[in-house]
């Protein structure tokens, strides 16, 4: 076999290492799985050399891990040897430092080995346990998963509180249910995840937010005066003290702000967040005795929600791209699917076999589209999708969406 071929990790400088027994030791990482006996096993071809005594030298991490016993993987079979030679495929247990795509070597011959790009997640699930009680059991579980399988993804929605595994397919994620399931005695359920909508205005508003409160004693007493428009799409948030003369005492307008900030977390429309507002506190009233940090909060959170009102508040959906790969004679049935999804069609181009079509596709109409494209396909189209930008939704299908919204709540 020819010399495999690295790079210096300080220099980068090209390294040869010959696949023989007594050339410095070189290997890399394609695989971590979790053995119920064993525990975590780091998988990696021995390119060079020869791999004996208690540690190594991980190039990629720049650290030397020690470890107590190397195993020979054969088919499903795992057994202990004493040192690994060229072109076997090896195995160490309960490694803390290496993961997949480590180059393993030693630190006078040290090489870099190009680590394979993994394949890109393209359908997203939200997942949960069968029984609420494992919880903590499925998800140390889909954990240990991640380590062996590159191509999954784990992440928590932020608005929505999902967690959201995404995988190369469906059939993927449900093998992946069915392994788990096997190995840790725990069921995993899939379902479509929620659409994380937000809010958003067209318009402009002046208001008032007043709070007084008497009731014995010391009262409440709090007035702002704000004005508010819409920012660009992705603008955020931007908050602007515009008091002069001292109307509102310096101290008191930070909460006027922080009270605004709380009430964007649910929009006026639905209860989804708002987004690309500009707030600008210009005018208001304090007392000497009643006015407070909370009071001025509560003020500024009553401004905000007035202001939100009459601002010609709309709803916003996540858009995706979409690269769709299908045969030439889908062309004219995906395309007329992916409109009735209320999607736009941004190019086609052509690769060897297959059409590619590119598209852009409200999340809300992707739900369920993997089983549709293997329908239309006979199983033959493929498609990536990730997240594009916000869109305000046509507004038919926003009172739906505010209409469903608010019967839950």
């Amino acid at each position: 076999r020819p010399a495999q071929v690295g790079t210096h990790p300080q220099t980068e400088d090209l390294v040869e290492m010959p696949p023989l027994p007594d050339a410095p030791f070189s290997g890399l990482v394609f695989k971590t799985t979790a053995d119920p006996y064993a525990g975590q096993l780091t998988i990696f071809r021995v390119f060079s050399g020869t791999l004996s005594g208690d540690n190594f030298y991980n190039a990629k991490k720049d650290v030397t891990e020690r470890f107590n016993q190397l195993f020979l993987m054969e088919g499903k079979e795992v057994r202990p040897i004493a040192e690994a030679c060229p072109g076997m495929i090896v195995a160490l247990a309960k490694l803390k430092e290496t993961g997949t795509g480590d180059t393993l070597c030693t630190k006078e011959k040290a090489v870099l080995y190009e680590a394979l790009d993994p394949i890109k997640p393209v359908m997203t699930f939200a997942v949960s346990p069968a029984k609420k009680d494992d919880e903590d059991k499925l998800f140390s579980s889909i954990t240990k998963m991640l380590e062996e399988d590159p191509t999954l993804q784990l992440t928590r929605d932020q608005q929505t509180r999902e967690i959201l595994l995404s995988g190369v397919g469906q059939i993927h994620l449900q093998v992946l249910g069915d392994k788990i399931k096997r190995k840790f005695g725990v069921e995993m359920q899939l379902h479509a995840p929620k659409v994380p909508y937000k809010e958003t205005i067209k318009g402009k508003a002046r208001v008032q937010g007043k709070h007084k409160k008497q009731s014995g004693g010391r009262g409440q007493f709090a007035d702002s005066w704000i004005e508010m428009e819409p920012l660009p799409r992705g603008g955020g948030f931007q908050f602007e003290d515009k008091i002069v003369g001292g109307v509102i005492p310096r101290q008191y307008i930070p909460a006027v702000e922080k009270g605004v900030i709380e009430a964007m977390e649910k929009g006026t429309l639905a209860g989804y967040p708002m987004v690309d507002v500009k707030v600008a506190l210009v005018d208001g009233s304090f007392h000497a005795v009643d006015s407070s940090e909370m009071a001025f909060k509560i003020s500024g959170s009553l401004a905000f929600k007035k202001a939100a009102q009459e601002a010609n508040p709309v709803l916003l959906e996540p858009i995706m791209n979409m690269t769709i790969y299908i045969p030439g004679e889908c062309v004219g049935d995906v395309i007329g699917d992916l409109n009735g999804r209320r999607g736009r069609v941004m190019g086609m181009d052509s690769q060897s076999n297959a059409e590619i079509v590119t598209a852009q596709v409200p999340m809300a109409e992707m739900l369920e589209y993997a089983p549709n494209l293997t329908s239309i396909t006979g199983g033959r189209g493929t498609y990536s999708a990730e997240f594009s930008h916000y869109e305000e939704v046509p507004a038919q299908i926003a009172e739906k969406i505010i209409a469903a919204a608010n019967k839950q709540e």
